[in-house]
């Protein structure tokens, strides 16, 4: 491992936190600024973790030496777990004091500190935690968003080493920097989210839980997708922060339905109510008419696309159907379907996350399938529904698909 001068490093550090400005959504950023941020300092393995009231949540954790030991496009298991904001843990006590705390032994802690280091996950996966940088995300009014864990700082050689006084200068420096970042990105968040609810007072089934777990598994299949097309790390970095926001507005076309038919319990419409029902794709696209970025781009192409049928069958619409034309509450017309690579990517995706999450959850209208009986359903309707492709790298992560709908499980639906 190459070193670098003092300049070269604030000069990398400066040109990150430009890179992670650009990024919009909360998630997607989180991944990055724990990953940029162990590679500033040389660091094998991190967490990052948000605060949530009264208790620490961790969104996602790296490791370097076990993904090594994985077959390539492989993840580390989906993590998600939330402990409350104490000073008996390094986070918590990072938290708590909103103080930088620099670990050189978890095995061998301080006297007098109150926070202990738990061995269990070290014990189960063979790995030895080290040296550990724990760094505050603090907004300018001293608000804690979350905490970065960086572990296990490495020399040229690969031995591990403590954290020492330039690392911690650069990490505090980044750290600072990237809670503005993460501040940005929730303000669009939020704004997201005040559309959602706005979508879930019209239709009870556009649930909360049910659109971020559409967002996580688009993001998920499209990363096990891009790894398999050999996808530029920049391009698939930027397409799939576009993907998590875009996913989540999928259905705010549905604002454009009538209660009457968005609200009727059985899943039988009339064949006007079905067409009335179809309208919502275009809805959804006049919400995003004179796009002004990529995101607005693809959140239009996936409102608009994500009911086409990769067969070109006409069970997909609205097909080659001009969206401004539409009359909201009005019956959609009949349009030439599109097929195949005609149908948007981000809409592929979305289109067979949606479809996932409404089998294996229960409806108003029905009750919800087993796991494994909608990944079954999802294989069947490979090539004819779905793109193959997608569901090739959908069915790769069941493992990923399965922890992420266990994550939500004890989050009301309404």
């Amino acid at each position: 491992m190459k070193r670098i001068s003092r300049e070269e490093k604030l000069q990398t550090v400066i040109e990150t936190e430009k890179m992670l400005s650009a990024i919009q959504d909360v998630d997607v950023l989180l991944e990055r600024l724990l990953t940029e941020a162990r590679n500033i300092v040389h660091a094998d393995a991190g967490s990052i973790y948000v605060v949530e009231g009264n208790a620490i949540k961790i969104r996602y954790a790296q490791n370097d030496t076990q993904l090594r030991m994985m077959a390539p496009g492989e993840k580390l298991p989906y993590v998600s777990f939330s402990f409350p904001v104490t000073d008996k843990s390094v986070v918590g006590a990072c938290v708590l004091t909103g103080s930088v705390i620099n670990i050189k032994d978890c095995y061998n802690l301080p006297e007098g500190t109150t926070y202990s280091f738990n061995k269990m996950t070290d014990i189960t996966t063979g790995y030895r935690t080290k040296s550990m940088l724990t760094l505050p995300l603090k907004m300018a009014n001293g608000r804690i968003l979350g905490v970065l864990q960086i572990i296990n700082a490495q020399d040229e050689n690969g031995k591990v080493i403590s954290f020492d006084s330039d690392a911690e200068l650069y990490a505090t420096h980044f750290a600072s920097n990237a809670a503005q970042a993460l501040e940005h990105a929730y303000l669009t968040r939020n704004m997201i989210k005040r559309m959602q609810r706005m979508a879930a007072y019209r239709d009870p089934k556009e649930t909360y839980p049910h659109v971020e777990r559409v967002a996580s598994f688009s993001v998920e299949i499209y990363d096990r997708w891009a790894a398999s097309k050999g996808i530029p790390s920049r391009e698939q970095q930027k397409f799939r922060d576009n993907l998590r926001i875009a996913a989540k507005c999928h259905d705010f076309g549905k604002v454009g339905v009538s209660d009457v038919i968005l609200k009727k319990v059985s899943p039988r419409f009339t064949p006007e109510e079905r067409s009335i029902m179809k309208g919502h794709t275009c809805v959804g696209a006049l919400l995003f008419e004179e796009p002004e970025s990529s995101l607005d781009e693809m959140a239009k192409d996936v409102c608009l696309y994500h009911h086409e049928w990769w067969d070109g069958s006409e069970n997909g619409y609205p097909g080659k159907y001009d969206y401004k034309k539409y009359t909201v509450g009005e019956p959609l017309l009949p349009a030439e379907p599109l097929k195949g690579d005609e149908i948007p990517l981000a809409a592929r995706i979305v289109a067979l996350a949606d479809v996932f999450d409404a089998l294996s959850h229960k409806r108003v209208y029905k009750e919800a399938w087993s796991m494994d009986d909608a990944f079954m359903e999802i294989q069947g309707l490979s090539g004819t529904q779905f793109d193959p492709e997608i569901v090739m790298a959908f069915m790769q992560i069941k493992d990923r698909i399965c922890a992420i709908n266990a994550a939500w499980e004890n989050v009301a639906e309404d």
